[in-house]
């Protein structure tokens, strides 16, 4: 993180950034405990998805994009609530904007590793996420003692999509998609699953209903609000009335299932 605090300026929003829709899920979580302040979700719907994208060019791409949105919107925190993202981009954010504070969104294995009682744990992300080193740091820092497989989809963040927009998703492409994540070894069973995506929790009960067992779904969208709180001086003044909530799309207007969604979330979309 920056090592210089956020400034104390009340009219200054949230940035929550996403390559589309996914970061709603950490936007949700950041309302209840920053409530004083107003958000600005940008989703980067031009670049979606990010799975395909080499990664000096998404590097390049994010920390170009994040210079035109510091400098609209001004923002007294980022909240980069996408794991391909970060992972990639991250250090160059701090080292381009030092004077900005970013929240970043990695692949929750720490507290995976810390919960598991079988010792066998999955990570579901994009295929960019799972072939990060920073991911593989993250299980030879904090996950050394376990089984880790790393499973990585490249349909689900569309499905994801299609999904929360009311659009009909079958349950086999979903099973399809998942199935490499349950593992039996040795008479133990997997029983974590990390959703490295943060659209993956949108998918939540589909997948917890398409599951061949029991798991625990580690959504880090609260964990992530909660560091993002701790950043920002303590409240000592109330969000203006007319203070609004706005969604802001890179490429565009969106369809209108899409702003049906951002409505939905109180959301203003332009």
């Amino acid at each position: 993180m920056s090592a210089l605090p956020p400034p104390d300026r009340p009219d200054q929003p949230v940035l929550v950034f996403d390559s589309g829709i996914g970061g709603l899920t950490v936007l949700r979580e950041a309302r209840v405990l920053i409530p004083e302040r107003r958000f600005v979700y940008v989703a980067d719907d031009d670049g979606f998805p990010y799975g395909g994208w080499a990664e000096d060019a998404l590097r390049d791409h994010v920390v170009a994009l994040f210079g035109r949105l510091l400098r609209d919107h001004d923002p007294a925190l980022c909240i980069v609530a996408c794991n391909t993202a970060f992972t990639v981009a991250g250090a160059a954010l701090r080292a381009a904007y030092p004077d900005r504070v970013f929240v970043g969104t990695v692949p929750a294995i720490k507290p995976a590793a810390e919960r598991t009682r079988s010792g066998l744990v999955s990570v579901l992300a994009t295929p960019g996420t799972v072939q990060r080193d920073y991911t593989h740091r993250l299980i030879q820092s904090f996950a050394s003692l376990c089984r880790v497989r790393l499973v990585g989809s490249t349909r689900l963040a569309r499905i994801a999509e299609a999904y929360i927009r009311g659009m009909p998703v079958g349950d086999a492409e979903i099973r399809a998609e998942i199935a490499a994540c349950f593992v039996e070894e040795d008479a133990a069973r997997t029983d974590i699953v990390v959703l490295g995506c943060t659209h993956y929790p949108f998918l939540a009960n589909v997948f917890r209903r398409l599951a061949p067992w029991p798991v625990d779904w580690l959504d880090p969208a609260e964990a992530i609000a909660r560091h993002a709180r701790s950043l920002l001086p303590a409240a000592d003044h109330a969000l203006h009335p007319d203070a609004a909530d706005r969604a802001v799309f890179t490429g565009g207007a969106p369809d209108f299932p899409t702003r049906r969604l951002m409505n939905s979330f109180g959301l203003a979309v332009g």
